[in-house]
């Protein structure tokens, strides 16, 4: 253990070094990276066009098919008919011509018979007698007449014939010709008219007026009116037909080949279309991609940089070495544990991941750095579980065990946030397995699948297995750590207080009245140190050991003077000042031998830092040598810590309490503010980092805890007959 403890040493002095703390993050990146690489490595087969499959194929991700997609929605397309609309307006605007029509007829009629009402009316006052009737425009003239009051293209379109039937029917037949024209047209027309349909409504317009009891030149007429009236009135809209097309199209979901998707079945022929799909998801040889090894470096990198950013904002340089060493040491063990585990999936067991020590970290690292660092770490491993553990699933990741090794780990720092004892461990362990049981029948019942009563069997297993091994592994590993590295974590303080530890016992056997005394002091320093934030276990053991070195020389320590005479009142005050200073130095040195952590040996050594013997000092000055006061002060050092600072002043003050004879309130409190005044004056608080503020807090927890231990008490009967009968 001790070549042990040289090594690692030596390795972190190395991590002093920037250049060396970069190798060792290198150093967690590639073996994370190592870790996942064949668990992100595309899977390629090697298949042909038009071979048999040896194996049924599931598709590894979700990709759309693009080709298809657009195949679905060129379909769509082209299934949507040309959008035509039907120009009402068209049947009116015909109507209003035909009515034109027949209003020029009338018009030409009315002029003409102007014309001659107007000859008749001269002949009359010229007093022709046998005069002729007068005689109208000849029926060319009439022609003549109509035409300058129609448009070019209805003189054009219809011919003269038409034009003179109308011109002379008589007046009230043209007026239902007109009528009976009007209604075939607009009858047809208020349907749609396509182009290919034009004659068709022409032929109906003229079936309607061929049965009127009109004459014959002028049903003639209005029939070839009709079906000049007649034309197209349904129109290609574009506008409408690319919106239906556009809404053809949105209404196509995009073609997927969905996670897990069978691609092709066992001894199924592979098509163009199979082998198509096949080399769309990444399957085919011919088909190498790199992606997922970019992006498992990008992801490596990120959790890299995230650690470095947490153990930069450490204070503590030789601390922050040491929980990264610590924190490397565990986090690498436990994906190469992961990685072994995973191994078992090529066997066909794709549910082993369930069996790995997830908590093991989780649990190692609370207890040995901080429980900040315990979250991030079970972080990281749930994030590679879903890739290390991805055998046997069609996708990259694997949710199902990231979330179980995430709570798993998250129940572990849960259940030691108050289990601090090393025996504990297992109890937390079998809470673990409990919680790891819960969390399996949560995800089998969201699958809603069926399940034998041998996999529930399985799983149970599993769930049990992963949080007793974790426990296990914890507490075995656990001493490599703190004696390895010398840490004094939780669970070695309580191991520590345990009475029945060898130099424990040597104290209480050897040295009572020191145990006691240790014992009160822990309850003083325990107090003040929890007070002010600092470290209470701490406090509490290393006054346990904080007087070991009086057990070399117990008679000359008042405390252990029990019916006997004080020795020091036969030694010169040179003598008794080596014997009392060399408690502190041959303490230190027990506790060294003994391999005890270094916060303990300090607290030894530091505990009466480099205060005067002042009763050895004056006794020696009333003898009249010549003594120096540097001589009778303790070789220290002075407290570094807050506890060495608070178990110095606990000590003094229960010593000069435990003196007084009946203590009140008042002088409790000068007293304790008097010794913190003289180490404040002294010198000896100059060296640690506590402030006024704290000590104030201190000496008032102080005051507390001694009153009540040193309250008034009420005098019986018959302790004041005794008193009477020893007085």
């Amino acid at each position: 253990m001790d070549k042990l403890q040289v090594q690692l040493t030596a390795i972190l002095n190395l991590l002093n070094i920037k250049i060396f703390r970069i190798l060792l993050f290198l150093l967690i990146g590639v073996v994370m990276y190592s870790a996942m690489y064949s668990n992100v490595k595309p899977e390629k087969l090697n298949l042909e066009l038009f071979s048999v499959a040896e194996q049924t194929i599931r598709s590894p991700i979700t990709i759309e098919d693009k080709e298809s997609t657009e195949a679905n929605r060129r379909e769509a397309v082209e299934q949507v008919k040309d959008v035509y609309r039907v120009k009402s307006e068209y049947a009116q605007n015909r109507v209003d011509l035909v009515t034109s029509i027949f209003g020029s007829v009338s018009e030409v009629n009315a002029e003409v018979q102007e014309q001659i009402d107007q000859k008749k009316k001269t002949a009359e006052e010229a007093e022709v007698e046998d005069a002729p009737a007068p005689e109208g425009p000849s029926k060319e003239e009439k022609l003549a007449m109509l035409k300058t009051k129609l448009t070019e293209n209805e003189t054009k379109s219809l011919s003269d014939e038409v034009f003179i039937a109308l011109l002379q029917a008589p007046k009230e037949e043209l007026l239902v010709a007109k009528d009976l024209t009007v209604t075939a047209i607009n009858n047809t027309m208020k349907y749609s008219v396509p182009a290919d349909e034009v004659e068709n409504a022409k032929l109906n317009v003229e079936e309607e007026l061929k049965y009127t009891s009109l004459s014959s030149s002028l049903k003639k007429a209005v029939i070839e009116i009709g079906r000049y009236a007649v034309v197209q009135n349904e129109f290609y809209d574009p506008e409408a037909t690319e919106d239906l097309r556009q809404q053809a199209m949105d209404s196509i979901e995009p073609v997927r080949i969905l996670e897990g998707q069978i691609l092709v079945d066992e001894g199924q022929l592979i098509s163009r279309d199979v082998y198509k799909k096949l080399q769309l998801v990444g399957l085919l040889e011919s088909e190498n991609s790199y992606k997922p090894f970019i992006g498992l470096a990008m992801l490596v990198a990120l959790i890299l940089f995230a650690l470095f950013v947490i153990f930069n904002e450490m204070e503590n340089a030789d601390k922050k070495q040491k929980n990264l060493l610590i924190f490397s040491i565990i986090f690498i063990t436990s994906i190469l544990l992961m990685k072994m585990v995973s191994l078992f999936d090529e066997f066909e067991y794709s549910e082993i991941g369930y069996i790995f020590p997830a908590a093991m970290g989780a649990m190692l690292i609370k207890i040995l750095i901080n429980e900040r660092l315990a979250l991030f770490q079970m972080a990281i491993l749930a994030v590679s579980g879903t890739i290390i553990f991805n055998e046997g699933i069609t996708g990259t990741l694997n949710v199902t065990i990231g979330i179980y090794i995430l709570i798993s780990g998250l129940a572990a720092i849960l259940f030691l946030q108050k289990q601090s004892r090393r025996s504990k461990i297992l109890q937390a362990g079998l809470s673990v397995s409990v919680v790891n049981l819960i969390v399996i029948l949560s995800i089998l019942f969201l699958r809603n699948s069926q399940y034998s009563g041998l996999e529930y069997g399985f799983y149970f297993i599993a769930a049990f297995v992963s949080g007793i091994v974790s426990a296990v592994l914890t507490i075995g590993m656990l001493p490599f750590f703190e004696a390895g590295f010398g840490i004094l974590s939780t669970l070695r303080l309580i191991e520590l207080s345990n009475p029945n530890h060898p130099l424990l016992r040597k104290i209480l056997t050897e040295a009572p009245g020191t145990y006691h005394h240790s014992v009160m002091v822990a309850n003083l320093s325990e107090a003040a140190c929890e007070a002010i934030g600092a470290n209470g276990l701490l406090a509490r053991v290393g006054c346990y050991y904080h007087d070991i070195g009086k057990t070399k020389r117990p008679q000359f320590f008042i405390e252990n003077q029990i019916n006997m005479d004080n020795p020091h009142d036969k030694l010169p005050a040179l003598t008794s000042k080596n014997i009392i200073i060399a408690h502190a130095t041959d303490g230190a040195e027990m506790l060294r031998k003994h391999r005890m952590p270094k916060e303990i040996i300090d607290i030894a050594e530091q505990h009466h830092g480099t205060t005067l013997l002042k009763f050895f000092y004056h006794k020696a000055k009333q003898s009249g040598h010549e003594v120096k006061e540097d001589d009778f002060r303790y070789p220290g050092p002075r407290p570094q810590t807050k506890e060495s600072a608070v178990i110095g002043i606990a000590d003094s003050v229960e010593a000069a309490v435990r003196s007084m004879a009946h203590p009140t309130h008042e002088q409790i409190e000068n007293l304790v503010h008097n010794i913190i005044g003289d180490r404040l004056q002294d010198g000896q608080l100059s060296e640690c980092d506590i402030t006024l503020k704290e000590l104030d807090t201190v000496a008032d927890t102080l005051c507390e805890t001694l009153k009540g231990i040193f309250h008034s008490r009420i005098e019986y009967p018959e302790m004041n007959k005794q008193k009477v009968k020893q007085a």
